[in-house]
Order: C-alpha cells, then structure tokens, then sequence
C-alpha cells in the first residue's frame, strides 16, 4: 500500500539493496524491528472523566548502540507508523555516524483537546508504561510531533522517580534548567536550512533570492523558514493545519513567526491586516494570498520544503510538482512511487534520513554532557551540528557521485545499510 509507511520504508531499502555491499541474511534482517511494546494508558482527565489512550514503543535496531528516537502524540500514530519511523531513525542514525541503533515511541491522542494537567498525566503514564524498556544506556527518546522540552522533563521525572535519582540523560530535547542543551529546539530546522545551503553549492546555484515552500510551520518549519530567510533566501509560501500563505515576493517571516508563536494560525495571518514589520515600499508589504496545502506543494518554486507528515508527496500529486528540487524535513513525505518519478524528472530529493538528521544529532550532543556533567556553549553545538550533518551531506554526495547511483536516497541508504550490516557482521548473532 502506497500509504503505508512502514511499506514506504521496506520499498526505500529494496531499491538500496542491489547497490549496497549487504549480505542478503544480514539485509533480511534490517527489515524486521527487535521490538514492539502496545501499552494501555488509562487517565483520569481534568473533567473526571476516564479515557484510556493507546501508545507504542518501537525498538528497531541497536547494533550501533542504544536506541534513540522521539516520541509523538497524534491522532494518526498507528504500530505501523512507529515501526517505519523507528526504521527511518536507525538509517538516519547510520547514515550521520552516531553511536545509536534507531527507535521511536507515540500515543494516540488528540493534545488540542486535552488541558496541559492532562497532557502531564498521559505523558507521566506513558513513561511508567515503556520505563521497563528504556533508559540512558538503553532507550534514550526525546521530543516529535507535538511533543516538547515540557513533555520531556515530565519524562525525566517520572524515570527519575522510579530510579531514586535524577537521571537527566534518559531522554533529551529537555529545558536547559534540566540538562538541555541550547540549540536543541532549533537543531532539526537548522540542519535542514544547512543541508539546502549545501544542495545549492552542490548544484552550482545561489542561495540568494531562491524561493522556496515550506509546508509546515512548526518547529521545524518554522526554523528553517527563519534561517533560511537570514540567509538570503525567499521564503514565498508555509503552512498549517488552518491553510497556508502565499506571496511570490516572499513572505515576512518574522512577522509570520511572532503570529504562530503566540497560538496564532495561519488562516487568521492571512486573514488579518498582519503586515509585519516591512517598511514601506518592501515588496513584502503586501499581503500573503491564503491557498490550500495541496494547491502550496505544486508551486513553481526552487525548493519545496515538506515539513509536516509522511505522505504528502504521491503518485497522484508529483506530476503536478513544479520545485526544481525537494529538501524533505518530515519523515518519510514522499513515496516510493512519486521518488521514481521525480528521480525521472531528475529533480533532486534531499532524503529525510539527511535533510532532518540535526535534531538527533544536538540530541547526541545533549547525551554527551549528561554522561559527562559538562555544559557547552551554543556556539559549540551549532559547530559541531554543522560539522556532522555537512560530512554526511559529502559522503551522500560522493557516494551518488563515484558509485553512479540514482539518487540521493538511494546514496545515503546504502551508506545507513553498510554501516549497520558491519556492526551486525562484527557482533554476530547470539547465541
């Protein structure tokens, strides 16, 4: 099924596989996660009602190292949907060479309609439900989708409480008073501004005034509209759940994010007499044309940015695409299906697996300092996110390059799979 993730996943490693150097037993193994746990979250709201939520714990691979990945609250989180993702971070892991194996957590929920003591509640019973099977050296997650540094430290505590003691590098993406790092909440959206900044070196084009879509403005759209924006670049259209803005003379993204940041959405920017703070006569005091999510991927733009949900770029709709290269900053946005078409139309795809690796990498980083009891500066983090996600990007680009692959997934998947096909090769199978 097209819109199965996890069958998304599987179809992206088959496509590698005749490229990678992978023993096929090893490689059959890749495809099949360590673990699942299905946990049952009973809750007594606010109101003094009762609900009992559904949450999940995907343990895909830790030849590398402990488990590592985020943990989402969704209406839409399904097993399926947590054991592609949980794969997608074992590859992304791989392909930027942390000490990791991949995992990934989420609870079926609606947050809007839950008040934060509810939010505190369901996150204190989801942690007590996976606690069995995580810990610093074991399982470290850390924030995704609709999660956060206060979800976090809701986390730690619980763990921490169980244990006896703080245990700050249980998970990560934590407040600073807690054992965050700066540069944590910004490292997901910050690596994807730095991967587009590198994809135009690579093709020999200027950054500078080149329009891009970002659909999704969240953290980590929003983040990346807000660096990329610094760097020169046009950020013409976003998106929310409400709709999106468009203004081919590029939006103000200051102006934008003060708005979001304070509950707004973006049907109400668009709506609204919101000029920001442009002066008169800037082009980008006119205002943004409100347009559908749909209507925003099929702009005629030099990079679309899918910043939201997998499957959003399909079959149906790539035709239609008119970006002249694709960054995906959410996981798994396009099918198998829509890359073989775009690979066609030789349009570059900047893989989710390297485009969105920063969050885990300052997660990394965060992991360090609790183990160490040592702070860094965000001048450090930010270097050393920058040195890990640009390596990445030259090895994915030299592999493309040298090996006469197809395209950039098909690159950076062969160098996930050949880095944990060797651990797999070095520790053998036990017993």
């Amino acid at each position: 099924m097209a819109d199965d993730p996890f069958e998304n996943m599987l179809a992206q490693m088959d496509r590698a596989e005749e490229y990678a150097d992978v023993d096929h037993g090893v490689f059959e193994r890749l495809k099949h996660p360590e673990r699942t746990l299905k946990v049952t979250l009973p809750v007594e709201l606010e109101s003094g009602e009762v609900e009992v939520f559904e949450g999940y714990r995907c343990q895909f691979d830790s030849a590398r190292g402990p488990f590592k990945g985020g943990v989402r609250f969704h209406p839409s989180v399904s097993q399926r949907e947590v054991e592609a993702l949980a794969g997608w971070m074992t590859w992304k892991t791989a392909l930027v060479d942390l000490p990791y194996g991949g995992a990934k957590g989420g609870v079926i929920c609606e947050p809007k309609e839950l008040t934060d003591r509810d939010l505190e509640r369901l996150t204190r019973r989801y942690t007590e439900g996976i606690r069995r099977m995580i810990g610093p050296e074991v399982d470290v997650p850390a924030p995704d989708m609709n999660t956060n540094p206060q979800t976090m430290a809701w986390m730690m505590d619980t763990y921490s409480m169980y244990e006896g003691y703080s245990v700050p590098q249980v998970v990560t993406g934590k407040p600073l008073e807690i054992g965050g790092t700066p540069g944590r909440v910004e490292a997901t959206g910050r690596g994807v501004s730095l991967v587009t900044e590198r994809l135009f070196e690579y093709l020999d084009r200027d950054l500078t005034d080149a329009t891009i879509a970002i659909q999704g403005f969240g953290n980590v759209g929003s983040n990346a509209a807000r660096l990329l924006d610094e760097s020169g670049a046009n950020v013409v259209a976003t998106s929310d759940v409400s709709g999106a803005a468009y203004d081919p003379d590029g939006l103000d993204v200051a102006a934008l994010g003060a708005h979001v940041d304070a509950g707004g959405l973006i049907e109400e920017y668009v709506a609204g007499d919101l000029r920001g703070s442009a002066g008169e006569g800037d082009s980008r005091w006119d205002d943004p044309d409100a347009i559908t999510n749909a209507e925003l991927l099929t702009l005629d733009v030099d990079v679309l940015i899918p910043a939201a949900v997998e499957g959003v770029i399909t079959a149906d709709n790539v035709d239609d695409l008119r970006a002249s290269a694709i960054v995906e900053a959410a996981n798994g946005p396009t099918t198998v299906a829509a890359d073989k078409a775009l690979t066609e139309r030789d349009i570059q795809v900047v893989p989710d697996i390297l485009a969105n690796a920063g969050g885990v990498i300052v997660s990394y980083l965060e992991w360090v300092q609790n183990a160490q009891e040592f702070s860094w500066p965000l001048e450090t983090v930010n270097a050393e996110l920058e040195r890990r996600i640009g390596t990445a990007f030259d090895e994915t680009i030299e592999q493309y390059d040298t090996e006469g692959l197809p395209d950039l997934r098909t690159a950076a998947y062969t160098l996930a799979l050949e880095r944990t096909a060797k651990a797999h090769e070095y520790r053998g199978l036990f017993p």
